[in-house]
C-alpha cells in the first residue's frame, strides 16, 4: 500500500505544478505579424487579444480588405506562437511523456 501513497503525492505535487504553470502561461504574451509588420497582434496565453498595432501605412480607405486579412493572419500567427510556447512548457512538465492527444490545456 505504500507504492500507492506514494503514487497520489505524486499525483497532488504533479497537480500543483500544472496549476502553477497554467497561470505562468496564462499571463505570457506573445506577437503575431502580418504584412511585413504592418499589423502587429499581441495575445496573452488564454488566447485573448490585448493589442493591436497597425502602421497607419495600412489605414487606407481602399484597401480596407487588405486590412481586414492582415488582421486576421496577424491573430492566427500570435495563437500558433501560444499553442507552440504552451506545448513546450507541458512537454517541460510531463517530461516529454506523449499524453493523448485529447488532453489539453484547460484554457
Amino acid at each position: 500500500m505504500k507504492n500507492f501513497g506514494d503514487l497520489m503525492k505524486q499525483a497532488g505535487q504533479m497537480q500543483a505544478r500544472l496549476e502553477a504553470m497554467q497561470q505562468e502561461l496564462a499571463e505570457t504574451q506573445h506577437e503575431g505579424r502580418a504584412g511585413a509588420g504592418l499589423v502587429t497582434v499581441t495575445v496573452n496565453g488564454r488566447n485573448e487579444v490585448t493589442s493591436v498595432r497597425i502602421d497607419p501605412s495600412a489605414a487606407v480607405a481602399s484597401e480596407v480588405e487588405v486590412l481586414e486579412d492582415l488582421i486576421v493572419a496577424a491573430f492566427a500567427d500570435a495563437r500558433t506562437k501560444v499553442e507552440a510556447h504552451q506545448q513546450e512548457e507541458m512537454s517541460k512538465l510531463t517530461g516529454g511523456l506523449n499524453l493523448p492527444g485529447g488532453l489539453k490545456l484547460p484554457f
